[in-house]
C-alpha cells in the first residue's frame, strides 16, 4: 500500500466554487489538494451549462459554463493543486491528532489539517444502463466517455445517448482515420436528439453517406461470447428485437447528482446539505468546511458568487485554525508585497 498523501487542505469538488476555493487557501498560504468525481475539472458548470451564457458573474458581463471554469484555472495557476478526478471520496474520518483520514474510491489514501466540501448538489456520476449482467464489462468494453487511448480499429463501437457528448463522440470516431471502427452506431430511444442542431444535422449527414447508422431503440439485455462482450439487444421502436453488434459501448446517458458516502461521514445534515456557520463555512466538526450548494444557512442563495464569498470566508477561517499563532489579517491584492509574492508577482 501506498503512504497516504499529507496535505494542509483537501477540497472535494472541482467545480466552480472548488477551484476558487483552492485561489483563496493559496492566498493564505495554505496547499490543497482536489479530488472530483468527474474526469475533468468544471462540475456542474460543464455538465450543465458548458456553452449557456452566465450573467451574474461580477466584473464579466457574459460567459459560458465553459469560458467560466477556463478563467478559473487561470487564476488558480499560481498555486496550482494537485487533482485527483474521476474518484470519489468515500471514506472520512477524524485522527486522533485532529487531522482527516480520507480514502477514494479509487483506493487513494489523504490525511488532511482540514477539508473542504465543495460537491455542489452531491458527485455527478454516470446513469448506467439498466441492463442485467452489463456491470460485469465496465472499464473494460463499456465506458461513459471514451477513452483517449482505446484503439477502435477494427472494433464495432456502439454509443447510446441523444446529448452533445454522444454525437461528438460517435461523429468522431466514424469520420476518423486511420483506425477507422469496424461500425458506429448511435443508439437512442427515438429520433430526437437534445445535442446542437449543427450537432445532429452533421449525424443525419454521416448516416447519408454511409458512414455509421442510427437506431432508435432501448437495450433489453446483453449478448457475450468466452466472458467478452459481443453486442446489445434492443427492442426497435417498431417492436422488434434486435441484436447490435458491438465490441466497445460508450454509454452517454448524462449525469445525476448523487449525495453519496457524504451522507456517511456522520456531518450533520438538513434535507441532504450541511448547515454551516456563516463566519467561516465551517460545518458542525471542526476543520471540516462546506462551501457552495452543499451548505445551508438561514437566507443562503443557490448562487455561483455566493460560493466564492463563502470560499473567501472559509479560507480565513482554515488560516486562523491551522495556524493560530498568527494573527489573521485582511490583506489586499492591490498592495500586499506578501500576496504578490505568494501571485508569483514578485
Amino acid at each position: 500500500m501506498n503512504a497516504p498523501i499529507e496535505t494542509d487542505a483537501l477540497v472535494i469538488g472541482a467545480g466552480p466554487v472548488g477551484l476558487f476555493q483552492a485561489f483563496q487557501l493559496g492566498l493564505q498560504g495554505i496547499s490543497c489538494h482536489v479530488v472530483d468525481a468527474l474526469p475533468y475539472v468544471g462540475g456542474q458548470c460543464i455538465e450543465l451549462y458548458a456553452d449557456k451564457p452566465i450573467y451574474d458573474i461580477p466584473g464579466i458581463p457574459v460567459c459560458t459554463g465553459r469560458e467560466l471554469i477556463e478563467r478559473l484555472t487561470q487564476q488558480l495557476q499560481p498555486f496550482p493543486p494537485a487533482y485527483h478526478l474521476g474518484q470519489q471520496v468515500s471514506e472520512l474520518q477524524r485522527l486522533p491528532d485532529d487531522r482527516f483520514a480520507l480514502r477514494t474510491s479509487r483506493g487513494t489514501d489523504f490525511v488532511a489539517r482540514c477539508v473542504f466540501i465543495a460537491a455542489g448538489v452531491g458527485a455527478f456520476v454516470p446513469k448506467r444502463f439498466a441492463v442485467e449482467g452489463i456491470a460485469a464489462f465496465e472499464a473494460q468494453q463499456v465506458f461513459h466517455t471514451l477513452p483517449a487511448d482505446l484503439n477502435l480499429q477494427g472494433q464495432n463501437l456502439l454509443v447510446t445517448g441523444d446529448n452533445d457528448s454522444a454525437l461528438e463522440i460517435a461523429l468522431r470516431a466514424a469520420q476518423q482515420t486511420p483506425h477507422r471502427p469496424a461500425s458506429v452506431t448511435l443508439m437512442h430511444r427515438r429520433d430526437q436528439f437534445q445535442a446542437r442542431p449543427e450537432l445532429v444535422q452533421a449525424l443525419r449527414d454521416a448516416c447519408s453517406e454511409g458512414l455509421m447508422r442510427f437506431v432508435a431503440a432501448q437495450p433489453t439485455g446483453c449478448v457475450s461470447h468466452n466472458e467478452r462482450l459481443t453486442g446489445l439487444e434492443v427492442l426497435t421502436a417498431t417492436g422488434d428485437t434486435e441484436v447490435l453488434s458491438a465490441d466497445v459501448i460508450v454509454a452517454s446517458l448524462g449525469l445525476s447528482p448523487r449525495l453519496g458516502p457524504l451522507a456517511d461521514w456522520g456531518l450533520a445534515l438538513e434535507r441532504k446539505q450541511l448547515p454551516v456557520q456563516t463566519d467561516t463555512y465551517s460545518t458542525h466538526e471542526s476543520g471540516i468546511f462546506a462551501v457552495g450548494d452543499i451548505n445551508t444557512y438561514p437566507g443562503k442563495k443557490k448562487l455561483i458568487l455566493c460560493g466564492f464569498h463563502e470560499a473567501t470566508l472559509a479560507a480565513f477561517g482554515a488560516a486562523a485554525l491551522l495556524h493560530p499563532e498568527q494573527k489573521t489579517l485582511l490583506q489586499y491584492t492591490t498592495t500586499s508585497t506578501l500576496l504578490h509574492q505568494r501571485l508569483g508577482l514578485l
